[in-house]
């Protein structure tokens, strides 16, 4: 371990996601390992700067693998956008001796722990987003279980879609990305798959679809709309009165972010996590750590938040392809 890496602080910033108390935990039990002391950082960067810090010890993140949320807590800081408080801080971290921070959270996160680098404190990002909308790595913590919980609900609504022959428009979360939407489009066999990086707006091809698929006999119409295109309850109501069709819409909202984590969220949310310690405890700093092609890596930040990703045609195509 490098010697000026004496104490490691952990923060959990923007939205919660499920495998983040995994992570949490692996970069808590590593440090200790690697000879580090831990701080808890409660409630992301506000909490920081509110100087809400604690110690933490191995058994302190004891039965929290199974949990959803984050132990930690998080919010969204305003403050932390600025030098002013970015350097601020910095400053607190050495007050309470943290040479290094190991941040979860998505690209916004990063840009605060880019910042605290630039002040002096080692920093590692992981990618704990529900939205797997972070560019250098193709696995996020928390998609999994959030897209699963998505699946299982969006079957629940078809039964009943199918039981009165409507069409059924549901709402999945995102943000600007349309990965949970396209995956629940394939998995629960979606008539229309409504995505951000591939819909023309053209709402008349989705009434033609339906008054189609009506002909073939088809008993009900699923149509998965992402957040990042909304609107979900008008929309519900132009389709009915265009088909005819009785028109529901159901915005799933927040309990896709709920819920214990799968088996893959707390394994590659634990590894990830300990791979960060391992690296802040190597003198590393300014780094993020991603999945790719089968492997654990880490990228500059910098060159992190570079990286552009979109939805992969392919993918698109055959989701298309199976809801004829």
């Amino acid at each position: 371990m490098a010697n000026e890496i004496k104490t490691i602080g952990v923060l959990t910033s923007g939205g919660d996601a499920p495998g983040m108390n995994a992570a949490i935990r692996a970069v808590v039990r590593k440090a200790i390992q690697n000879g580090a002391r831990v701080k808890g950082i409660k409630k992301g960067y506000q909490g920081l700067l509110n100087e809400e810090i604690i110690d933490m010890e191995a058994r302190s993140v004891s039965d929290i693998i199974q949990r959803g949320g984050t132990i930690l807590g998080t919010a969204r800081c305003s403050e932390f956008k600025t030098e002013e408080g970015q350097a601020k801080g910095a400053e607190i971290c050495r007050k309470h001796g943290i040479d290094g921070i190991v941040v979860i959270g998505g690209d916004g996160s990063y840009r605060g722990a880019q910042a605290l680098a630039r002040h002096g404190i080692n920093t590692i990002g992981l990618p704990g987003t529900i939205d797997l909308d972070i560019a250098c790595t193709d696995y996020t913590i928390g998609f999994d279980t959030a897209v699963n919980t998505a699946m299982e609900a969006i079957d629940k609504v078809r039964d009943t879609s199918s039981s009165h022959e409507r069409c059924s428009i549901i709402e999945v979360m995102g943000r600007n990305a349309g990965y949970i939407a396209l995956w629940c489009g394939i998995a629960n066999g979606a008539e229309d798959v409504l995505i951000p990086e591939k819909y023309d707006y053209n709402e008349q091809q989705i009434i033609n679809n339906i008054i189609s698929n009506r002909k073939k006999g088809k008993t009900h119409h699923l149509i998965i709309n992402a957040e990042g295109i909304g609107h979900s309850t008008s929309m519900a109501r132009r389709i009915e009165a265009a088909t005819g069709v009785e028109t529901r819409a159901t915005i799933l909202g927040y309990m896709q972010r709920g819920g214990s984590p799968s088996c893959k969220d707390r394994v590659f949310a634990s590894i990830m996590g300990s791979y960060a310690a391992d690296i802040l405890c190597e003198g590393k700093s300014n780094r993020v750590v991603g999945y790719r092609d089968g492997k654990f890596v880490d990228y500059d930040i910098e060159e992190a938040l570079q990286m552009q990703k979109d939805i992969p045609e392919y993918d698109f195509q055959v989701c298309k392809l199976l809801a004829r």
